[in-house]
This record gives structure tokens, sequence and C-alpha cells, in this order.
């Protein structure tokens, strides 16, 4: 087994010890319901390529299944096993109605043109589609690494051609394009959860006495591991809104830090034009760049992939909490020596589920064939108007005009989006902190978090008679 689906192992078995479930049922939750292998053939460039690639279905309690689909030269079967585990957990914390799933692709996808990756995208969903690896009701995949908004919408088309006649064919997959059924607010979706989550624990003096900070965001400083979209859209958010100060940034080649602060637009804009940040101006590059990681800072968020911080350099950490808003960026045995440290981590399961959260207002949105707030509209702009009408009447007295126009003003679908992901992310938060401080032996909030998806998961299965 490898490291990754172990450690996961090994965190639910953890959890597992403060609940009172039986054994076979323990195990059920467990174990990956199956992994589909599949290997398929493209002709190109004159000759015929031979791709292996995995969808994974870690449980059905829920249906249809969720998880995204990553195209990386690293990935394998057990890594895709254990991304599926921990959608299902992530899924049941926030109360997202889905079983976890999570499909790979071994493949480079910079060593290929655009018209070949379409091409090779078309037959790998084409393999998935006819075993309903791929399908509205049954399993909705997303993007991930290496995938994105576009891989997504050949998918979707590909499904198309297959089922033309079904009629909630877009709800195939989600994190489409705006213009092919998606959702604006999907591409940030991870990166802004990530943002609810930190503000929401900065609201929680329990929590921050265990860290010894204050409330006050602006005041704290972060560093990042993988300036990717999840990376970059949390940084932005962080910083922009919340006045959070980015002092790091840590690439596989390498990374920068600046005590003053760094522009992350200005950042981004150079690593995508250069594919590294040597001679970067605006801060000291760091050739090594895991010394980044080991940097004092308030909070650390790591959001590339697994097993960044491990035994090796858990000990060397100085961050006062650190969110995980990569997958699985922490090994169990790193998350020993973090704890023995006292340094607080925000688990996987919880900080980035924002994806899933908001995938889910697209899978809805295509079920219903409508967008979010087109019924209402008219009635809300109708009360709003009542309402000014009556504060005027009563006052004797005209509202300001910019009181008014804020009133006034539509509410957009992308508004609806992120309160509908805000009221998830905190109700998810609350719920795991409820269970943290309850449970007076639960070691840290990851084993809290994982408790609460555990149970959530076992009382579904009694409901379908397991």
């Amino acid at each position: 087994m490898n490291n990754f689906l172990s450690d996961t192992t090994k965190y639910v078995n953890k959890a597992l010890k403060f609940t009172d479930l039986s054994a076979g049922l323990s195990n059920k939750i467990i174990t990956c319901n199956s992994t589909y292998t599949v290997r398929f053939g493209v002709r190109l460039r004159g000759e015929i390529f031979t791709f292996e690639g995995w969808r994974s279905v870690h449980s059905e309690h829920m249906e249809p299944t969720k998880g995204g689909i990553r195209f990386d030269l690293d990935t394998h079967a057990e890594e895709v096993e254990a991304l599926a585990a921990l959608m299902s957990y992530k899924c049941a914390i926030i109360n997202v109605p889905y079983g976890g799933s999570k499909g790979g692709l071994k493949i480079d996808p910079s060593m290929w043109e655009k018209r070949e990756l379409e091409k090779i995208t078309r037959r790998f969903a084409q393999e998935l589609i006819k075993r309903d690896l791929i399908s509205p009701s049954m399993n909705v995949p997303a993007p991930d690494i290496g995938t994105s908004s576009r891989e997504m919408a050949w998918i979707a088309d590909e499904y198309r051609k297959i089922h033309p006649a079904d009629i909630n064919g877009a709800a195939c997959v989600t994190g489409k394009p705006p213009s092919k059924n998606g959702l604006v607010g999907r591409e940030e979706a991870t990166g802004r959860g990530v943002q609810y989550i930190v503000r929401e624990f900065f609201r929680n003096p329990d929590l921050l006495k265990l860290v010894k900070l204050d409330e006050d965001l602006s005041t704290k400083t972060f560093i990042l591991q993988g300036l990717g979209n999840v990376g970059y859209h949390l940084s932005k958010f962080l910083t922009e809104d919340d006045n959070v100060k980015l002092i790091g940034i840590s690439e596989f080649n390498g990374g920068i830090f600046n005590e003053d602060g760094i522009n992350v637009e200005h950042a981004k804009k150079y690593f995508t034009k250069h594919k590294s940040f040597e001679n970067y101006p605006k801060a000291t590059f760091v050739k090594d760049s895991t010394l980044l990681l080991k940097r004092p800072c308030d909070i650390l968020i790591p959001a590339a992939r697994e097993n960044v911080i491990t035994e090796k350099n858990a000990g060397d950490i100085n961050a006062r909490l650190i969110v995980e808003a990569a997958n699985g960026p922490i090994s169990y045995k790193g998350n020993q020596i973090l704890n023995r440290k006292n340094i607080f981590v925000i688990p996987d399961i919880l900080a980035n589920g924002g994806g899933v959260a908001v995938s889910y207002f697209e899978w809805v949105k295509n079920i219903r064939h409508i967008r979010f707030g087109r019924l209402e509209k008219r009635k809300n702009q109708l009360q709003i108007n009542n309402l000014i009408e009556a504060i005027e009447a009563m006052t004797g007295k005209s509202m300001p005009n910019k009181y008014k126009s804020s009133f006034m003003d539509d509410i957009e679908e992308i508004d609806l989006i992120r309160s509908g992901l805000d009221d998830m992310m905190i109700d998810g938060f609350q719920s795991v902190k409820k269970e943290f401080l309850k449970t007076k032996k639960i070691p840290d909030f990851r084993t809290a978090a994982f408790k609460v998806a555990i149970d959530k998961i076992a009382l579904s299965y009694d409901f379908i008679g397991l």
C-alpha cells in the first residue's frame, strides 16, 4: 500500500477509536468499493500511444459519487483510491449529498498539443462513460491537477454524443466553462472556501487561545506552498479581502520570500511567463523551496499535492496554524510531530471542501435547468421597493441615493454561490469544532473532522439498511 493511501487509512482508524461502530461497518467505511483500470490506444503523430487511467469509487452511501479527474504522470491506482476516500469524508462534513470518487490519467499534459490532448481526453471519457463512471446520476467528475474547465467541456460533449436523449446530460461533469452550462465562481471555489475557513477560525477565541493568536487577520502573515489554481485564488482573497500578508511562495523549482509582503498577482504573472521564480525582482529567490516551509509565520498553507510535510521536516515547521488547501499534504508521522509541537492543523477534508460544494451547486443548476435566483429576482426587487417606500413613509424623508442604490443593486448568481459556500463551510467548521471540544480525548482537529464524517456516513448506511 502506498504511503498516501496507508496514511489516509491510519487517520480513519484513529478516528474510529472514538466511535462505537462495529468492526464490519468500520471496515466497510474504510474500504474502497471499486477501482476501474483502463488502458486505451490513441493514434497520434503517426503511431499508436497507449495510456493508462483509473476511476475509483470509494463509497456509494449517497449517489451520485463525486470527485475530480487529474492528469499527472505520477498518478497511480492507490493515489486515486486515497483521493476518492477523502472525497467521501469531505462531502460528509459539509453535507454535500455525494459519495466519494476520483479519477486519474497517467499523462504529462505539457507534452501534448491541444488537439492531441482533446483526442486523449475524449477517448478516456468514452471508456468511463460506457461503464457509468461518468454519469449525472451515478458518477460526476470535476477538474483536478492537470485538468481544467476545458477538459470538462470535452468530457461533457462526449457524454452528449453517447447519450443524446439524456436531458440532464450537462450534469455529467462539473467545473465546465460558464458558456457550457458551468457556473461562475467554480474556478475560484476551492480557494474561496479556504478563505472562509481561515476567517471562521479567527472568529473563534477558544481555538485562537490554543495557537496564541488574536482575531485580527490584518496583522497575520502566511506562506504558501503551490501557486496553482487553488493557491493563487486563496492568496488573492486573503491578501486583498482580509489584508493577510503573503511573505513566501514555495514552488517545485524554487521559491520567493519577502518579509514586507508579496503581490500575488505580480508573482503569478511572473511565474506563468518564466516557469520559475529565479531572478524575480521583488523578493528573494530561494533555490531550495523546502526551506521556506521552515520560516516563521502565522499561517502555513500547503496548496499543491500530498506528502509535502513528513517526519523529515515536520520538526522544523515554525507556523502557528497550518491550513491544508491540498489533499494529503501532511503524512501521518508528520502530523504526529506537529501535534507534539502544538501546531494546529485544519485538515484537507474540511479546508478544501469549497470545490465540491460549488460543484454541487453547478450540478443542481444543470438538473434544474435554470440559473440560481432567476425565479425570485422580481419578487425580491418588489419587496425591496416596498421596504424603501415604508421607511420613507414612516420617516417623512427620502432615503439617500447611496443607500437606495445599494438596496436596489441586483443580487447576481455569483453572490448566491458565495453566500451558499460560506454557509456550508462555516457549518462544516462548527460541526468539527463541536466534536473537537466535546470529546476531550480527541487529540486534534483532524481526528475530530474524520469522526464527524464517519458518523454521517455510518448514519447513511443505517438508513439504507446496511
